[in-house]
């Protein structure tokens, strides 16, 4: 194996904090190795006057990641899970998903602000997010209030909140598991629960992108899988593949990890939030034990040696049998007008 590997990563201060994570497990287990960390700037990055959802690319914070990759200019890409799309380009897999972080949204108030809940804040109040499934959700749990695009990485969005940079934000709207890599948890004044914001697909954990063929990569990576963990990504990513949506519409999702099987929320909302389906499906990875001995690498192109065929089999079912079930009430025609209505913005 070769001793020194070259690791692609976004340059803003959360991915290299995730990169260097990353890093640090692998040389737990491989001290002898080293990793040279290669920066490089995407589309997500250098687009900053134009709200996420209407600059019209799903890998927004991947393509120029992924370029390298196929160019063999580094040897594998750590990505916030939730940046990168269910379809991968050809070739590519994920070779890792580490142990999630809390996968829930938190609410950061405005630096002095009296505010500890969204509950709490005046009707008017401004609240910044870069997201239409959290603005989706949260429109109709808190009518009163108004929600702004806030683009930037997690300095500028804080830097905009506390000092009134654009628009006069109330708060944000954030991940948790960002908020808390930066070492910013004790400006947390609310967690959001499901029955308020369910969470985006794959949020909370990272994902290790390599090429297909690169076994010696994929060798060292798999070392970092986190089996919980990776079988709820697998059901949430074939849940929003089925679906075939992306950031330009409301879609999210709740998952739970019960020892003998899954347990899977998800939903689609309207633009505004006045409309939505939500479902769940269970699974129990006891019914899918005649599979077979099939191919490692899963519909969501992540590849798993260690992963019993059954697991992967239901954790994929799990994700599209929610996913019909939805399309079956009308899912479809919700998530077609939330797109035709963001792209006449």
């Amino acid at each position: 194996m070769v001793t020194k590997m070259r690791v692609g990563s976004r340059k803003s201060e959360l991915a290299l904090i995730q990169t260097n994570h990353v890093i640090a497990q692998l040389k737990k287990a491989n001290p002898e190795m080293e990793f040279e960390v290669v920066p490089i700037s995407t589309v997500g990055d250098k687009v900053l006057d134009v709200a996420l959802s209407k600059i019209g690319e799903k890998a927004l914070f991947t393509k120029e990641l992924e370029i390298a990759l196929h160019n063999n200019e580094v040897d594998f890409v750590v990505h916030s899970l939730k940046d990168l799309p269910t379809v991968l380009p050809e070739k590519m897999v994920i070779g890792s998903i580490l142990e999630r972080e809390d996968p829930r949204d938190a609410v950061i108030m405005k630096k002095g602000s009296t505010y500890t809940k969204l509950s709490e804040l005046p009707a008017g109040s401004i609240i910044g997010t870069s997201s239409l499934r959290r603005s989706a959700q949260l429109k109709a749990n808190y009518p009163g209030l108004v929600f702004r695009d806030v683009r930037g990485n997690l300095n500028t969005r804080l830097r905009k909140l506390d000092n009134g940079e654009g628009e006069d934000y109330a708060a944000l709207v954030l991940a948790v598991a960002g908020v808390s890599r930066m070492g910013w948890a004790e400006r947390i004044s609310e967690m959001l629960e499901p029955n308020q914001c369910m969470y985006a697909v794959g949020q909370g954990a990272l994902g290790v992108e390599c090429r297909e063929g690169d076994t010696s990569t994929i060798a060292l990576l798999s070392s970092l899988h986190h089996r919980e963990t990776l079988l709820r990504a697998i059901a949430e990513r074939a849940f929003l593949r089925t679906l075939e949506g992306g950031c330009s519409v409301p879609v999210a999702v709740n998952s739970k990890f019960t020892g003998t099987g899954l347990e899977l929320i998800g939903g689609v909302w309207s633009l505004d939030g006045k409309e939505s389906l939500v479902q769940n499906c269970q699974v129990s990875f006891a019914d899918f034990g005649g599979c077979g001995d099939e191919p490692t690498r899963c519909y969501v192109a992540i590849t798993a040696p260690q992963l019993q065929t059954a697991e992967l089999s239901a954790a994929e079912s799990c994700g599209q049998q929610l996913a019909q079930k939805l399309l079956d009430e009308g899912a479809e025609k919700i998530l077609a007008a939330a797109k035709a209505e963001n792209d006449k913005k």
